[in-house]
């Protein structure tokens, strides 16, 4: 018998220069790279936040304290990974995932596929069981304006 739970996850971080783009897992050609403890991968750090909610294991917060070095600039790669390992040994297996991205600028369907490519192997899963979409926010608020850029994912984990 399965047990079969969902989590959403949300992430936003603020954009400046002097850094890369990543997200999921991709770096992305832009003049503008992302804000924060870790390389910043809001997609990446939603989705970690969606299966560690459907578990029931708290946030990426609490696994990856932006106060803790040993975190200081690790890639969603490896957040993905290690949360992976954290569901896995609880007993927790993907089901699927779901994602949006939120940015103004840049044009991101050009990578989506590989994104998905990326998320998948760094989650041990097929490809077919991750989708991600982007849009922009038809310049409202703070992705609108190019200040940062949001995800937000949902995530089935299944127990058996």
């Amino acid at each position: 018998m399965f047990d079969f739970r969902i989590g959403h996850g949300y992430d936003v971080h603020r954009l400046t220069t002097g850094r890369k783009l990543m997200l999921g897992c991709v770096e992305i050609p832009y003049e503008l790279g992302l804000l924060g403890h870790s390389d910043a991968d809001v997609l990446c750090h939603a989705i970690a936040d969606a299966m560690l909610g459907a578990c029931a294991l708290g946030d990426i917060g609490r696994h990856f304290p932006d106060q803790d070095k040993k975190f200081e600039g690790v890639s969603g790669e490896f957040i993905l990974r290690a949360t992976m390992k954290i569901c896995a040994e609880k007993g927790f297996s993907v089901g699927n995932i779901d994602s949006v991205i939120i940015a103004q600028k840049p044009k991101l369907a050009p990578f989506l596929i590989k994104m998905q490519e990326q998320i998948a192997a760094s989650l041990g899963i097929e490809p077919n069981l991750v989708n991600i979409k982007a849009t922009t926010e038809e310049k409202l608020g703070f992705t609108g304006a190019g200040e940062g850029i949001a995800a937000h994912a949902v995530c089935l984990m299944k127990k058996s």
